[in-house]
């Protein structure tokens, strides 16, 4: 019996996940290069572990890219008055997109299919004078040329401790910055 059970459990849970590829028929179609250029803005909220909304944020994103080699200049100004930036930089490869920026551990990997890039990654966090490694496991969905939707998973140890929901929309073709503070590294 508990060998039924276990079976049981297992297959129920297997058919909670989804994959990137269910969406490869959805469109419009997602090029990161086409998307992230130009001036953008963003609306954002962070929620915890319980789903309660912590912080609520705006971003201005400037993006530019060269070949296959991307750059997006983001500025967070947050409801309690914190600033942050990131700098990241995005490579077009083969199976996907990888970027890195200033506070991320390592490199994000992601795969895009369709409308959708599904990328996972570690973010270093400072929470009370420490600096946590929490993983991201971000999916954007794009809804048509000039809007996408970020919802992210943050867990650390495997365990959810907040939510990303973000919604991002397409200014202008022409990045607003200088990106005097985000070199393209070639």
């Amino acid at each position: 019996m508990r060998l039924l059970m276990a079976s049981l459990l297992l297959a129920s849970l297997a058919g909670c996940s989804h994959s990137v590829y269910q969406y490869q028929d959805d469109r419009p179609i997602l090029q990161l290069e086409n998307f992230f250029s130009g001036h953008l803005e963003a609306h954002g909220l962070v929620k915890n572990r319980f789903g309660k909304v912590t912080r609520r944020f705006t971003a201005t994103i400037d993006a530019r890219w060269q070949d296959s080699v991307g750059r997006l200049d983001e500025h967070f100004v947050f409801n309690d008055g914190e600033q942050q930036t990131r700098c990241w930089q995005l490579n077009k490869t083969e199976q996907g997109y990888q970027g890195t920026a200033n506070d991320v551990v390592g490199t994000a990997n992601g795969v895009v299919s369709g409308n959708t890039l599904h990328w996972v990654y570690q973010l270093a966090i400072p929470i009370n004078d420490k600096t946590w490694n929490i993983t991201l496991d971000d999916w954007l969905y794009l809804i048509d040329d000039d809007h996408l939707i970020n919802t992210t998973r943050m867990k650390k140890w495997g365990i959810t401790v907040g939510e990303l929901i973000i919604h991002i929309r397409r200014v202008n073709d022409s990045p607003l910055g200088d990106f005097e503070n985000c070199p393209l590294k070639l």
